[in-house]
């Protein structure tokens, strides 16, 4: 069973979208590893994100890879940069993030429900 339920409302706030990552770089500074991301989530433009999945993809990997963000948690400042939205990810069996995507794709922006 779920641990602590919420209103539907409180759910319907979350803003996830479907975007590319168009790109991928290191991330030396942060304090796990992880990569800075650029992902197009179409008429919202290009957001950046810190995401600690080096354990299963590599920079080449990632570009061009669809995926899910949560839009509207506001900015939040990790070892100097910026990020402005959450990629999804779950936890590998063994370890590491699996990141969340479109079964196909869809447009960049479309919106989770």
């Amino acid at each position: 069973m779920p641990s602590g339920a919420i209103p539907f409302e409180t759910f319907a706030a979350v803003d996830v979208r479907a975007g590319t990552i168009v790109a991928a770089e290191p991330f030396p500074e942060a304090r796990k590893p992880a990569y800075r991301l650029k992902v197009d989530l179409g008429p919202l433009g290009v957001l950046r994100s810190s995401a600690q999945i080096t354990d299963h993809y590599s920079q080449e990997e990632l570009v061009g890879r669809q995926v899910l963000a949560v839009v509207n948690l506001g900015e939040k400042r990790i070892a100097g940069f910026t990020s402005q939205c959450l990629v999804l990810g779950l936890d590998a069996p063994g370890g590491g993030v699996i990141l969340v995507q479109p079964e196909r794709p869809v447009d960049n922006g479309t919106r989770l429900y």
